[in-house]
């Protein structure tokens, strides 16, 4: 998310760290890059024209903090910006007991996957406050062929119930749909309507007679964040005339510039509620204004990445890892426990985005090189007895022979894993000694 953005702006600030001041000269030549950076993006001229005319009004209008550098006191200026453009540090405001919501989208958004997300997360919330939902979710696309079907196995495997309507006419469907969540007493219903491959006026009609009939809580608008501009211009079509509360964007993950997401909210006054950033069922997560102004700097975002870890890492896990940790008795099990855990949250690459700098000064071959050596040392760790993994020191030249064609690698391959196990472990040592004191 916003990849492209945090790496036009990790430069931006480089000239300032010897300490020279801000002057109305370096000012403007850092706000034309920043322009350009934006413009690059897809963001709307007259959406950066306003951001970069009100940064140069800050800039130029407040007395610099005595302790802040002049580069920390640019950065500080734009980060704040970038937090008001995106929507502000507003909480998010989790969803009511009991809703009715509507889903709305053009056709190849990801809609219905997306109702399926937030079937997921709603079902999860509730778990994690120890409470259940009785959650529906249904469809009234009946022009997407095996949308509805789609839909289905989307409910199975996230555990919710699913309904089919008998009629294949939207608003018949709609009322049987209302019937089956009022007559089973379901907490949430969540309703996916059809989309189309552009907007046209058969649709908001449909839509407008769906919303009259169904009186939803909630109306989210699912955009394809890839669209650009497009998006924006699609969103302002159905905020005039059906209305929505709120925007999900998906594809946040790909090869999208992050121009719509950075002007939504200027240009139609709506928040950004979800972003969606990955195919799994898991991944759709809270958007944070603050967060993403983080990301877009190169501050990385670790609070998100714990928040994955503690959504995607049963709790039990976490504490076996940690136990192994701290107690020092740190063996290739465990090693291999670890990596299991980090694969749930992602590949190398993606897990480099939430750190400081974004990954940025480290070269796709030094990824990838890392990504076929993890790939590399899982199936050798696999290749082992349980009793090798505990006890790696009697893998004499016999057995490393072994585990190594179990695993399809060389025999250096065998010894370059225990070389980085052996350095994990010092390190473990290190800093146990060093948390001590």
């Amino acid at each position: 998310m916003f990849d492209f953005l945090s790496q036009k702006f990790s430069s931006l600030f480089s000239r300032f760290d010897n300490g020279e001041k801000l002057t109305e000269s370096n000012v403007a030549q850092t706000l034309d890059q920043l322009k350009q950076a934006l413009l690059e993006a897809d963001v709307p001229y007259r959406v950066v024209d306003s951001f970069t005319q009100s940064v140069k009004e800050d800039v130029l209008g407040t007395k610099a903090i005595a302790s802040l550098k002049p580069a920390e006191h640019l950065m500080k200026i734009v980060q704040d910006k970038i937090i008001m453009f995106l929507g502000g540090e507003g909480v998010v405001a989790p969803f009511p007991s009991s809703m009715v919501l509507m889903v709305m989208g053009l056709q190849g958004s990801g809609k219905t996957t997306t109702l399926g997300k937030l079937a997921y997360k709603i079902k999860k919330d509730a778990l994690k406050e120890g409470k259940t939902k009785k959650i529906l979710v249904a469809s009234v696309d009946f022009y997407r062929p095996a949308a509805i079907d789609q839909l289905e196995l989307l409910a199975d495997r996230v555990g919710v119930d699913f309904y089919r309507t008998q009629s294949k006419q939207p608003l018949l469907a709609v009322k049987e749909i209302i019937s089956r969540h009022q007559q089973h007493c379901y907490d949430v219903l969540l309703l996916d309507t059809a989309g189309r491959l552009h907007v046209d006026n058969n649709l908001l009609q449909e839509l407008q007679e769906i919303d009259a009939l169904l009186q939803p809580n909630y109306k989210i608008l699912v955009l394809d964040a890839m669209t650009g501009q497009e998006s924006l211009s699609v969103a302002k079509v159905f905020e005039d005339t059906v209305g929505f509360k709120g925007a999900i964007l998906t594809k946040m993950d790909s090869d999208t510039r992050g121009g719509s997401a950075f002007a939504f909210r200027y240009v139609l006054k709506k928040p950004i509620l979800f972003v969606g950033e990955g195919e799994n069922v898991a991944d759709l997560s809270f958007f944070f204004p603050d967060r993403a102004a983080e990301r877009i700097l190169g501050m990385g975002d670790v609070r998100s990445l714990i928040e994955q870890a503690e959504e995607k890492i049963a709790l039990n896990e976490r504490e076996k890892a940690e136990e192994a940790f701290k107690s020092g008795s740190f063996s290739l099990q465990d090693f291999a426990d670890q990596m299991a855990m980090m694969s749930k949250l992602g590949s190398l690459s993606q897990l480099l985005k939430y750190m400081p700098g974004g990954g940025m000064n480290v070269s796709p071959d030094v990824i990838q090189k890392g990504e076929v050596e993890l790939s590399k040392f899982r199936a050798i760790i696999s290749s082992m007895t349980l009793k090798e993994r505990l006890n790696p020191s009697i893998l004499d030249n016999s057995r490393m022979k072994r585990v190594a064609q179990g695993a399809g690698v060389v025999q250096q391959d065998v010894a370059m894993l225990l070389k980085r196990f052996e350095e994990a472990k010092q390190y473990v040592k290190l800093l146990n000694r060093f948390g001590s004191h």
